[in-house]
């Protein structure tokens, strides 16, 4: 497929990877199916953003809400989460990708752990593209373990230093917001990052987002104007200045 080309691109694009069940409702499948048709989706997004230029990418794997789903497919989405680090992380390490899991690691089971440890070392020294993988993550916890933080070492707690203390602090905030399946919220997904990202909301189910997807949503984004509180001319004078 031929690659667009934008007049600006994102720096980093966040996703909301929707509509896995739906997809597979409409087939008569379990939802794990779905699930598992989503880490295709996945893997066909991370090399499309990395062709295009895109240097970070945020996915929304699973939220802290996730385990008051039925039981069953909170246990397929961990073995699914098993399997893909097992066969996913050498073909990251392979194509540059630096990955990163995000959030509360504390709930989960110490093999998972140590295999969320095991493949962010084995990607360490990558430097083409950051894939961040929320995992167990919400944007409440995490705005309050980097206000706990901050109060264990007794730091004032300033929208600075809230910012450093924050679990991706290792990147900059997103620009472009993606959330696919036709839902318009970003349900408790980077409070605090998305201050000022730039929203995009897909009525494809996230098995279903392709390379042309993501290319319309990246032209929806190039025709944006991002003021950050500025006038329109504010922003054109500072662009010619």
């Amino acid at each position: 497929m031929a690659q667009a080309s934008f007049s600006a691109v994102p720096h980093h694009i966040a996703i909301v990877m929707d509509g896995n069940g739906r997809w597979a409702r409409r087939r008569l499948l379990p939802r794990v199916a779905g699930h598992r048709q989503g880490v295709e989706s996945l893997r066909r997004c991370i090399r499309a953003c990395a062709e295009r230029g895109v240097k970070v990418l945020t996915v929304f794997a699973f939220s802290s809400e996730n385990w008051n789903r039925p039981e069953d497919e909170v246990s397929g989405l961990m073995e699914l989460m098993g399997k893909a680090l097992t066969r996913e992380v050498p073909e990251l390490k392979k194509n540059g990708i630096r990955l990163y899991f995000v959030g509360d690691r504390q709930s989960l089971s110490e093999r998972m752990r140590q295999g969320l440890t095991q493949a962010e070392g084995q990607t360490a020294d990558n430097a083409r593209m950051v894939l961040n993988v929320c995992f167990n993550y919400g944007g409440r916890w995490d705005i309050a373990q980097a206000a706990a933080r901050l109060a264990a070492r007794g730091e004032p707690i300033t929208e600075a230093a809230l910012g450093r203390a924050m679990a991706l602090a290792h990147v900059p905030d997103p620009d472009l917001l993606i959330r696919t399946g036709g839902e318009q919220r970003i349900s408790n997904f980077l409070l605090w990052q998305c201050a000022y990202s730039e929203l995009y909301f897909s009525e494809r189910l996230w098995p279903d987002f392709d390379e042309t997807a993501l290319d319309e949503a990246m032209a929806a984004f190039a025709e944006r104007e991002r003021r950050f509180g500025k006038t329109s001319e504010q922003v054109a004078q500072q662009a010619t200045g």
